[in-house]
């Protein structure tokens, strides 16, 4: 047995696991209260969101309480500029012309998130997984296929929350 300052290792690595134990508790105390007041409120956008074919309950949350329920956005590009997932061209003037890259000024935690859903989203959405397969066919990279995805992905998400259609 090891010791550290005199107290044996042990003895830490227990406390540490019961503080995290403590912490897992309150985490899904807070996420139960989020989902229930989400359902009072929104219970038919997340129902809809949660059909899209690569779309988790958890994301769908997110994606709500992140947007305000959608009405922060009119447009699906807005909500695409504000999680981070369209081009942005580098220019000033003449001189530098750089290629174009997704923004870095955005909702990091969404866009990653969105990132992430992009993967399962290509194995379960058609119309993702189309558009993922005609960009790698074309010779691009598997990165900006996975991004373009997401976009389109997101934009799905949009029509069907401000529509109130679910998915086909």
């Amino acid at each position: 047995m090891e010791k550290t300052l005199g107290i044996p290792s042990n003895f830490v690595y227990r406390s540490l696991k019961r503080h995290r134990k403590c912490l897992d508790k309150e985490v899904k105390s807070i996420e139960a209260k989020i989902l229930s007041l989400v359902k009072e409120d929104q219970q038919q956008k997340l129902t809809l969101l949660t059909i899209v074919p690569g779309i988790g309950q958890k994301t769908a949350l997110f994606l709500i309480v992140v947007t305000n329920g959608f009405s922060k956005f009119e447009t699906a590009s807005q909500l695409c500029s504000y999680v981070g997932i369209t081009p942005t061209t580098r220019e000033s003037g003449s001189s530098v012309k750089a290629r174009a890259r997704i923004s870095k000024v955005c909702n990091k935690k969404l866009r990653n998130l969105w990132f992430l859903c992009s993967f399962n989203a290509c194995k379960h959405n058609k119309a993702c997984r189309e558009i993922y397969e005609h960009i790698v066919n074309k010779g691009k990279n598997k990165k900006l296929a996975l991004i373009v995805e997401a976009n389109k992905l997101l934009k799905q998400c949009f029509a069907i929350a401000k529509s109130g259609r679910p998915y086909d």
